[in-house]
């Protein structure tokens, strides 16, 4: 997933370059969405058979179900459409995505900036520790905005990927949701998310832009 995201975004990111402003934040902006269609696009079917072999509740003793099982399963009770359920609802995490990459592309260049004015040599391309370890943070924080403001769409496509799920659209499940479990129920789970996506998306990005460096040098 993350491997098709980056592919993606990159050239789309190469491609805007030519047409609009460079690195400006329309670019980041259509980029990171174009991205995230296509690896949800891709991807979908992978997440909801994970999904459901997750929330599979067995009687104790019982073999839990495997992920065979799992395909023949939603392909007998829904076809092929059983593996696009919760797509709209990741579709509307796109909008994370965007949030995200805007900010983090915002932070990065003013940390490149402010060293560029600090060597007093804008041209300075070499990066050391103290670079990664800044975009790090910039991704950290802007992870963190992000998954804050777009966390409810995470909550819906869980609820419409269940099985024999009640829950049947985007805007359905959003407004059945808060008026049956109140508006927290939007976010629960929030915190367990970001501790485990915060620093995933820290070593994604560190790491994305080590090799990305390594590779234009």
């Amino acid at each position: 997933c993350r491997a098709i995201y980056f592919a993606a975004y990159s050239t789309a990111k190469e491609k805007l370059n030519g047409v609009l402003e460079p690195d400006s934040t329309l670019v980041h902006m259509v980029s990171a969405g174009m991205a995230g269609f296509t690896a949800i696009t891709v991807t979908n079917p992978i997440w909801l058979i994970k999904t459901r072999m997750q929330l599979d509740a067995r009687n104790r003793g019982e073999q839990r179900m495997s992920a065979l099982e799992c395909v023949r399963r939603v392909y007998q009770m829904d076809g092929i459409r059983g593996f696009y359920r919760g797509m709209s609802a990741s579709y509307a995490g796109i909008s994370e995505t965007v949030i995200h990459f805007v900010i983090y592309e915002s932070i990065k260049r003013k940390i490149l900036e402010s060293k560029a004015r600090a060597s007093m040599d804008e041209e300075e391309s070499v990066k050391d520790a103290s670079d990664f370890i800044g975009m790090m943070l910039a991704a950290a924080t802007s992870k963190t905005c992000a998954t804050s403001i777009a966390y409810p769409h995470e909550v819906i496509r869980t609820r419409l990927r269940e099985e024999g799920s009640r829950y049947r659209s985007f805007f359905q499940t959003l407004l059945t949701v808060p008026r049956e479990e109140g508006y927290g129920a939007l976010y629960r789970g929030l915190t367990t998310h970001l501790v485990r996506q915060i620093p995933n998306t820290a070593i994604m990005m560190c790491t994305y832009e080590v090799v990305v460096y390594l590779l234009g040098r």
